[in-house]
């Protein structure tokens, strides 16, 4: 993605946390005839001795299975709180409004699973993210129905090979900060919680100003 230098993080505790406080993530592939094939669909983020691996599955009707098998290098992104911005925060005429946003994009290899147990694992991981009550539930099912579910999916592990991750708020607009902070706070709940990493990441007048903005 485009990466100007004041929006790059480079900090893996917090591309890790948002990936896992916005799982549901976008997995794109190249179909047959080379184009982009997008899945929504959450994923769920572990880290091993050797690296990051995102756990995931589809529908085996799913096509992405078959393009994950044949080209098994891919892209998963997540998208954090966003919010539009005013240019009402500047103090001059002279401003556009933007979009600001927090996200984080993977370059994944794919390896498929095909045993049950495997993919009975998988779905464990995903069950203690989003439900671990429902563990109990999914263990006492007749054996026959969960054996019926886990042929109808098609789960893979996608390692991560190299990650970006992108903070766009502001940061090169330091006149526009203590505006654009009061602003997020009366704003929905993506506003507000770009208002919070404003907090977190410290930012403050006074900063120098890198080049101009872009999306």
């Amino acid at each position: 993605m485009y990466l100007p230098a004041p929006f790059r993080s480079d900090d893996p505790a917090i591309a890790a946390e948002l990936m896992r406080a916005h799982p549901f993530a976008s997995l794109i592939s190249t179909d047959d005839d080379g184009l982009p094939f997008v899945t929504h669909l959450p994923l769920h983020l572990q880290a091993r001795a050797d690296g990051w691996v995102l756990l995931g599955h589809v529908a085996k009707a799913n096509p992405h299975a078959r393009y994950l098998q044949a080209r098994p290098t891919a892209l998963a992104t997540f998208l954090g709180p966003h919010a539009y911005l005013s240019p009402s925060v500047y103090p001059d005429r002279q401003r556009v409004p933007t979009w600001n946003y927090l996200a984080v994009h993977c370059t994944v290899q794919a390896t498929l699973l095909a045993e049950p147990r495997d993919k009975d694992v998988l779905l464990k991981h995903l069950i203690g993210e989003h439900e671990p009550a429902y563990a109990e539930q999914w263990r006492s099912m007749d054996p026959s129905y969960t054996e019926k579910m886990l042929a109808g999916i098609a789960a893979f592990e996608l390692r991560v090979l190299r990650w970006q991750c992108k903070l766009k708020l502001n940061q090169h607009r330091p006149e526009s900060h203590a505006a654009m902070r009061a602003a997020y706070a009366r704003g929905d709940a993506g506003a507000q919680a770009l208002g919070v990493w404003m907090d977190r990441l410290g930012l403050a007048a006074g900063a120098p100003t890198p080049p101009p903005d872009g999306t």
